[in-house]
Order: C-alpha cells, then sequence, then structure tokens
C-alpha cells in the first residue's frame, strides 16, 4: 500500500461491475512481421456486422499475433506503478480504447480493493479482447487470452477473498490495429457482502469532491463561434487543483495543444481562453485534475468554428474559389492538404515543404489513412514539383516509390483496404503516381511506373463501375463524402485517360446532387451509414459546410478539410461545372415540400427517405436492418430553422463512455438498429434493445440552440425560426442537466422504447402541441403501427416496410439508386 493511507470507498452489489482503479502508464510497442500480401478486395458490406458490430477482416499481423499469443497465459511485463485514478462516470469498463496508425502492442496494469464484511468465495466475471492476467493479494488467480479484434469474451473467476482488505490486481494487454477496444469489465457476480476500497493519496471526501466535480462538468456552451471558453463545474473544488488542459481533434488529427492552470478552492469555473485562438473543429476538451498526487481525468466535447472571422461568403464562384484557397493556406492543419492549397494559390516555399516534410513520415511508414495524404501529394508533386525543394522533392519520390497501394503488394502495415473511400484513394494513387514516375520501378510491386499505372486504372475502372451502380457503400455519410471527392477530383484533374476524367466529374456532379438534396440550408441533414461524434456534434466546421460554401455561398470552414482545395482547383482550373439548378435544392426556400427517395450501396441495400421544407428537413433509413446490431449508422436526423446548430437525432449508444473511440460510440451509430420508418414529416422509431447493451435509448436536444423548447412527461418540443419538431416519447423522458451533455440529451430508460418525431412549420410551440400533442401509435397484430396525424390522416406503417398514406403506398422496392425527388404541397 505504500504510503497510501486514505480510501475511497464505493457501494458493490451483487452483478455489478467494480469501476474504481488505479491505472499504470500505457505501455505501446510497435508490433512488427514480415512483410507480406494480403488476399481480399474491397467489401461494400464490411459494416454489415454479422457477429454483434464484430469486423471480421484480419491482417496478417493480427494472425501472426494470434497463432503466438492466443489461448496462452498473456507475456506479463512491466510493473505496477499508479500514474491516474480510473473513475467511472457512469461506464462499467476501465476504457483505454483508441486509434493507432501501426500495430502496436499495448500493456497496462491495474490495481483496486475489495473490502469484504467477511471470509467467503466471490464469482467475478472477466471481459476483454484481449488478455488479462488476475491476481488476487498477491497469488495468481488465473488468466485469459482471447486476443480477438475488437471482440469481447468472458470468462468467470472465483477468488477467496478474506475479511477485509483484498487486493485485487489485473495486467491487460492487447494488440491494436487501428481502431482499438482496449477495455476490460470485471463484474462482482456474486460473493460476501462487500465495498470498493481505493486508495488515494488525499482524504477520501477529498477524492469523492473531485470525482463530483468531473462527474457534473460541462463547457458552458455546445458550441463557439466566437467568445471564451468556460469550463463549469458542478461543485466547488474543496482543495486547491492543477488543472491541465488538453485539446485534442479527431482520431486522424495529430494536433495537440495543452494548458496548464491552477485553481483555488471554491472555484466553479475556468475560464480556458478565447475561442478566437482555439483551433476550429470539433475538440476533445480532456480536463485532467491534480490534487495532492490524486490524478483523474474527463473528456468533453465541443464544436468551434470561426464563423466571426470568416464572414459572409464571396458572391461569386470564382471569389469563393480564391477565399476557400485561401482560408486553408492559412489557417488549417498542417499537412499535404494544407501544402496542396499553399502551392495552388501561389504559396510555395519553406513553410510549405515543411508541412510535406511533417507528413511524410507517416507515408513512408505507411500508416492508416496515409492514402488520405498521398492523393494530394501526388497531384502536388505532378502540377507544381517544381515550386518544392528538390531535397524535398526527391523524399516525396522516394515516398511514392516505396509505398503500399493495395493488400496484394507485400507489407505489415494495417491500412484499412477494404472500405469504399480508402479503395478509390489506393487505386487512384497507384495509377497517377505510376503516371508520374512511370520509368521508375515501384518497390512493394516491382513493377515500373507505366504498368503500376496500368494496373492502378483498372482498379479505378472497376471502382468507378460499381460507384456509378451503387454509389456510396458508406451511405449518405458526411465524414466520406469528402473522401470519395478526394480521389474523383484528383482523377478528374489528373488522369492521363479521358474516359477516367470524363466518369471522375460525373461522379463529382453526382455526389454534389446527394449533398444538395439531402441538405438543409447547405447542412447535410440525413440518415448516414457511418457516423462520429465529431462529425454529428458539429455542423459549420464540417467540410461538408464548407463545401456548401464554395459551391453554394452557404457555410463556414473547419480547420481540417480533405478535398475542399482539389475540389476548388477543380472548378478553376480542369473545367468542372457544378449544374447551377443544385443551388436552389442546397438552400430549399420553394413553397412546396421536397420528398427525395433514393438508395445507397451493393444491392441497393440502404433505402433513404428525406423530406424538407424551406423550415425543417428530416430524413432517415427506411426498413433498414431492424433490431440488428448497429456500427455507425444515424438513422433519423433532423435540422430546423436556420440554425445548423437547431439540429435532432435519436440512437441507442453503442457505449456510455462519452467522447469515447468505440464503433459505435455514444452518439455515433446506435447499438440497436430501431426499426424506422418516416412518412413525409412524421417518423416512428421503436427500439428494441439487446442484452449486455446501455439501458436507454436517447435525443441530442440542444436547448440553447432552439428558440424556444419545453420538455415535460412523455414529450418534447422546440422551435427555431419557423421550423418545429415534437417528440413523443414511450416512457417519461428526462433530461441531462450535468455533465459533458449538459442540456443537450433528452433520455427514454428501457429496453424497449419508441419515438413518435412530427417536424412542421409554426411560430409558436403552443401551437404545435395543441396539433400534434396528442400524436399516439397503436400497433395491430400483423405488427402494422398505426398514427392517425392531423394533417395527413392516417398512416399505416407496415410491418414489411411499407407504409400507407394519402392515398399512397410506398414499397422498400419503390427505392432505386437514381432517385426520384417529389415536389408535394403542404398539408
Amino acid at each position: 500500500m505504500n504510503a497510501e493511507t486514505h480510501w475511497m470507498r464505493k457501494p458493490l452489489k451483487p452483478g455489478e461491475p467494480l469501476r474504481y482503479w488505479q491505472v499504470s502508464a500505457l505501455s505501446e510497442e510497435r508490433f512488427d512481421v514480415a512483410d507480406a500480401p494480403m488476399q481480399g478486395e474491397m467489401d461494400p458490406f464490411f459494416f454489415l456486422t454479422k457477429v454483434k458490430n464484430f469486423i471480421p477482416h484480419e491482417y496478417p499481423c493480427r494472425t501472426i499475433f494470434a497463432d503466438t499469443y492466443r489461448g496462452k497465459r498473456p507475456d506479463v511485463r512491466g510493473t505496477f506503478d499508479a500514474a491516474k485514478w480510473w473513475l467511472p462516470f457512469g461506464s462499467p469498463r476501465l476504457d483505454l480504447s483508441g486509434f493507432w496508425f501501426r500495430p502496436t502492442r499495448l500493456a497496462t496494469w491495474t490495481r483496486t480493493y475489495i473490502d469484504a464484511e467477511t471470509a467467503g468465495t466471490a464469482t467475478i466475471q472477466l471481459g476483454t479482447c484481449g488478455g488479462a492476467v488476475l491476481w488476487l493479494n498477491g497469488a495468481e488467480i488465473g488468466w485469459m487470452a482471447p486476443y480477438s479484434r475488437n471482440l469481447e469474451a468472458k470468462q468467470e473467476f472465483e477468488l477467496p477473498l478474506i475479511e477485509g482488505i483484498n487486493e485485487i490486481t489485473l495486467f491487460f494487454d492487447d494488440l491494436a490495429e487501428r481502431d482499438a477496444r482496449y477495455f476490460f469489465q470485471f463484474d462482482y457476480l456474486s460473493g460476501p457482502a462487500a465495498k470498493i476500497a481505493l486508495p488515494v493519496p488525499v482524504a477520501g471526501s477529498i477524492a469523492d469532491s473531485l470525482e463530483a466535480a468531473l462527474d457534473g462538468m460541462s463547457l458552458d456552451r455546445p458550441h463557439y463561434f466566437g467568445g471564451d471558453i468556460t469550463l463549469l463545474l458542478a461543485q466547488p473544488l474543496p482543495v486547491d487543483v492543477k488543472v491541465n488542459v488538453a485539446v485534442e481533434g479527431d482520431f486522424m488529427s495529430r494536433e495537440r495543444f495543452d494548458f496548464d492552470f491552477e485553481l483555488a478552492a471554491g472555484a466553479t469555473s475556468l475560464l480556458i481562453g478565447p475561442s478566437e485562438e482555439a483551433p476550429a473543429d470539433f475538440r476533445h476538451f480532456r480536463i485532467t485534475l491534480n490534487a495532492g498526487g490524486f490524478v483523474a481525468s474527463r473528456s468533453l466535447g465541443v464544436e468551434i468554428c470561426h464563423a466571426e472571422r470568416q464572414g459572409k461568403a464571396g458572391a461569386t464562384l470564382e471569389s469563393r474559389i480564391a477565399e476557400t484557397l485561401d482560408e486553408i493556406s492559412e489557417h488549417s492543419e498542417r499537412d499535404t492538404v494544407r501544402a496542396f492549397a499553399r502551392l495552388a494559390s501561389g504559396r510555395a516555399g519553406a513553410q510549405t515543404d515543411a508541412m510535406i516534410e511533417e507528413i511524410l513520415p507517416s507515408i513512408e511508414d505507411c500508416h492508416d489513412c496515409a492514402d488520405f495524404s498521398l492523393v494530394p501529394l501526388i497531384w502536388s508533386r505532378t502540377v507544381w514539383g517544381k515550386d518544392i525543394n528538390s531535397k524535398t522533392r526527391d523524399r516525396i519520390d522516394a515516398a511514392i516509390l516505396n509505398y503500399r497501394y493495395w493488400m496484394d503488394e507485400p507489407g505489415n502495415d494495417v491500412q484499412w483496404y477494404f472500405s469504399e473511400n480508402h479503395a478509390l484513394l489506393f487505386h487512384t494513387s497507384a495509377y497517377l503516381a505510376g503516371h508520374l514516375l512511370s520509368d521508375s520501378t515501384f518497390v512493394r510491386s516491382g513493377r515500373t511506373g507505366s504498368e503500376q499505372s496500368r494496373i492502378g486504372a483498372e482498379r479505378v475502372r472497376a471502382w468507378l463501375d460499381h460507384f456509378e451502380n451503387w454509389e456510396m457503400a458508406e451511405f449518405n455519410s458526411a465524414p466520406y463524402f469528402p473522401i470519395d471527392l478526394k480521389g474523383l477530383t484528383a482523377l478528374a484533374a489528373l488522369a492521363p485517360d479521358d474516359d477516367i476524367a470524363t466518369r471522375a466529374k460525373a461522379g463529382i456532379v453526382r455526389l454534389c446532387e446527394i449533398i444538395a438534396r439531402s441538405a438543409h440550408h447547405g447542412m447535410v441533414t440525413a440518415a448516414q451509414g457511418r457516423s462520429y461524434e465529431h462529425t454529428l456534434c458539429a455542423g459549420r466546421s464540417l467540410e461538408l459546410s464548407g463545401v456548401a460554401r464554395l459551391l453554394w455561398g452557404k457555410g463556414w470552414y473547419g480547420r481540417r478539410v480533405h478535398a475542399l482545395p482539389q475540389l476548388a482547383v477543380c472548378l478553376r482550373d480542369h473545367g468542372l461545372a457544378i449544374p447551377a439548378a443544385l443551388s436552389t435544392i442546397a438552400d430549399y426556400r420553394e413553397d412546396q415540400h421536397q420528398e427525395w427517395r433514393f438508395a445507397q450501396g451493393e444491392n441497393a441495400f440502404a433505402a433513404l427517405y428525406h423530406y424538407k421544407s424551406a423550415d425543417f428537413a428530416i430524413g432517415s433509413a427506411a426498413h433498414y436492418r431492424w433490431g440488428e446490431w448497429g456500427y455507425q449508422e444515424t438513422i433519423l436526423h433532423l435540422r430546423l430553422g436556420e440554425k445548423p446548430e437547431a439540429a435532432i437525432w435519436i440512437n441507442h449508444p453503442g457505449e456510455t463512455i462519452q467522447f469515447g473511440y468505440g464503433r459505435p460510440s455514444y452518439w455515433g451509430g446506435c447499438g440497436t438498429i430501431p426499426r424506422a420508418q418516416q412518412y413525409r414529416g412524421l417518423a416512428v422509431l421503436d427500439f428494441s434493445i439487446h442484452e449486455e447493451q446501455p439501458d436507454f435509448t436517447h435525443a441530442w436536444f440542444p436547448i440553447a440552440e432552439f428558440d424556444e423548447s419545453h420538455v415535460s412527461g412523455n414529450l418534447a418540443v422546440a422551435r427555431s425560426g419557423t421550423g418545429a419538431v415534437l417528440l413523443h416519447a414511450s416512457q417519461p423522458l428526462l433530461q441531462v442537466t450535468e455533465g459533458p451533455s449538459t442540456n443537450v440529451e433528452l433520455r427514454q430508460y428501457g429496453m424497449k422504447t419508441r419515438w413518435i418525431v412530427r417536424v412542421c412549420t409554426s411560430n409558436d410551440l403552443a401551437s404545435v402541441e395543441e396539433r400534434f400533442g396528442r400524436l399516439d401509435a397503436r400497433e395491430e397484430s400483423d405488427g402494422t403501427i398505426i398514427i392517425d396525424d392531423p394533417e395527413y390522416g392516417t398512416v399505416r406503417f407496415r410491418a414489411d416496410g411499407s407504409i400507407e398514406a394519402e392515398g399512397r403506398v410506398l414499397t422498400r422496392a419503390d427505392y432505386s439508386v437514381k432517385g426520384e425527388a417529389k415536389m408535394l404541397d403542404q398539408s
């Protein structure tokens, strides 16, 4: 116990997890294996999981790791040395999940104590994806070693507890490949009456108070477009505290900004600084408190957009192209995309070369997502090579020649080859790089550049064939439109074959049409095949907002972009033309309403319904995987009025830790996919949650972003401008008023929950409640859900996915990839 003499004591009931732990520093070491090719192709169904949310594709490093370690006592290494304390904040797991760009062995030591009232045998259940070794009072109890990538296994152990304090020590480890679920859950199934006892270097009451401060902590706004960023504590600090605030981006961002503060006892807030000086985009603020050596952390998430500085978009496309390149050149994250914008706008020089040099190691080392950096680098090298200094240019050429362009080439990386967006970038890179260095030898394939380009062209054409038939596998997805646009714009500008360039331009136009059809005043508002918390909880700083600003003068810029400057250069230099008619569709102002039905993905597996007016937009997935385990799908999304932040979506959390790395996560995706059906402005979502999953569904409901709102009992209503929504829940709605989701979350508890959603045009909430407050659903024996709507009449949502209303019958077979936009009169 060393010099630790104080304890945090927490209740422990049978069936509950041990949630409080001391944690050592995370040990990380590369796990490199011999270079080898892989077999496989793009998998348009990779996230349509068959076993829970487990992705089955396996890299050679995992095969070798499993052959070496699976089913064997884990390779225990290092020693326990408490670096921090794990406090649960509602999570049943000790969760250190994250993203690693190369295969990396992870190892962690943890410790806690059980204070048993009497001696006796306890049965515990340990769940983890990797390996673990368990000790009780210094004696090894057992181990487990499933080592199944991101798929949890569970095993029971018996603990012969003594009366009083019992030391529990756990070592756990795994191989991280890209996104890694690195956690364990320790459930106390049965045993003597007991409490958790956690040693701390300060009085237990002080540790409890610091936990409460972190637990209820929030930022004073859900979005910052100017003004100060202020951290609010739920209760006054009991002692003086050192505070570290680490500001980080999404998992692909390489930026981190650290700020240190000191807060005196009694403080209830912390001024972090002006948002104008903070990096834009959705950011994680990791708050770490240190009081007398007791160190604990919590993450908060918030969007920052420098909207005030950016002002209104230019009036002409020409001015917006220049503005786009200027913004990215001067304000984006330092990467090859920013370097591209600088070269394209005459800003070559030492700063630009340095940005390239900073990213080259990740390309040379074949980090996952290096293909995102490689495409703009090849374009820059091809068009502005003379503007790059010779030393950097030579290093670029060496990186291009040594890169791994597809899984049939030898390598030991964990680049993600299987999704549609990555496949496009790999094939585009091989095609264009081979053409650029046609007489050189590409190291991994052993091909000449001309041969590499020929094979790349074949694969690009096959990709375009698939796209033209089925479009986006990751359907309608805000984070993946820009990745497809990244590849297509490069092809449109640089393809040496006219047929590829022409098809790429057509693909760009089609993606822009889908964006416009699914947008509400420029902001995509629709069901999405893959989403993240950082793409849902943000709006103005998303890249698609920048795309809308460039094309239609409606939007803002974030800090980290993928395709925006490439799209601008295609418009400026390569004859790309986006139909002018899409502007009025993206920023819709007509009296009639648009009903947009289309399908995405191979075999049209995702049918998408979208309905919008000038006052609101709402989109959902129609008859999509009802009741199955979900991945990152957002099934229903809506916006009201003119304010992008007046958005609502409803899902079932995939994990209870907020701003974690799960797929699905707390807000990004659904643990269980609901039965979802929509007719015009009316939708119903039925959730039947699987065991082991969180026991609530929830709605993002940002009160501060509405002009007026009201939550009472089973009803929630909100209005922004002249757009309004009513939510009717089958259980009472709980409004979250503390913690990271303060005043932005409504919860509905229960393993079976129903949400009825109704959007409309209105100037006041009283009329909305009067018109729709009695909406209810009744279910017939054949599974048909019937809602009597005051404007649409009787709406029948049938169990086969079809809908009957207003003399119409909409069936699943009506949804085509081409899609149909119908203009409907207001009811």
